[in-house]
C-alpha cells in the first residue's frame, strides 16, 4: 500500500490543509494527517481539538486517517508504514524552510521521500495564523475555514472573552 504522512500542527485546520490532504489522498492510498503535538510556537487549541476539527474537515474521506504525534515525522512515518511525507507550499519562504526539512529528513530517514504539493492559488494567503486573527477579530472566515472549524474559532472566542475580558489579538509573527 502507498501511503504518506502529511504533518503540521492544523491550528487550526483551514480550506487550504483541506485540499493539500484531499489531492494528496488522490495520489496515495492511505494518507495519515499528523497533529504535531509539541510544536515550538504558541497555540490556540489543544492537540485534541485539532485532532477533532481535522477528522470533522476531512470526514468522509475513506483514506485519510487523522492521528496525534510528538517526536520526529520521519519516525511516525516509519511507524505508520508511510513512503512519503506531504508539504503543502505557498510561497517563495515556504519552498526554503521545506528545502531545509527536506533535507535535514533524507539525512534521517533516506528511504522516505518527501513530496510538495502547490497551493491553489485561491488558498496562497491562508495560514492557520490569519485564519485565527481574523476569526478573533469577528471578520468573515466563511471562505477560509470548514464550518465546524468557524464554529470551534466562536467558541474559542467566547470562552477567552469570558476569562480574559477581552479577546487577545493573536500576532502573524507566531
Amino acid at each position: 500500500m502507498n501511503r504518506a504522512v502529511y504533518p503540521g500542527t492544523f491550528d487550526p485546520i483551514h480550506l487550504g490543509h483541506i485540499d493539500i490532504a484531499v489531492r494528496s489522498a488522490a495520489i496515495f492510498d492511505h494518507l495519515v494527517v499528523a497533529i504535531y503535538d509539541r510544536p515550538a510556537k504558541h497555540l490556540l487549541f489543544t492537540t485534541e481539538e485539532r485532532v477533532t476539527m481535522a477528522r470533522e474537515a476531512l470526514k468522509g474521506m475513506d483514506n485519510i486517517e487523522v492521528m496525534a504525534y510528538d517526536g520526529l515525522t520521519v519516525d511516525l512515518a516509519r511507524q505508520v508504514g508511510a513512503h512519503a511525507i506531504v508539504r503543502g507550499l505557498r510561497v517563495i519562504s515556504d519552498f526554503e524552510w521545506e528545502y531545509q526539512m527536506a533535507l535535514t529528513n533524507r539525512q534521517l530517514a533516506p528511504e522516505i521521500e518527501f513530496v510538495c504539493l502547490m497551493t491553489r492559488q485561491e488558498y496562497a494567503f491562508l495560514s492557520s495564523s490569519i485564519v485565527k486573527e481574523v476569526a478573533m477579530l469577528g471578520g468573515d472566515i466563511t471562505r477560509m475555514a470548514s464550518p465546524s472549524v468557524i464554529a470551534a474559532l466562536e467558541e474559542k472566542r467566547r470562552e477567552l472573552d469570558q476569562q480574559q475580558g477581552a479577546v487577545p489579538l493573536v500576532s502573524l509573527r507566531d
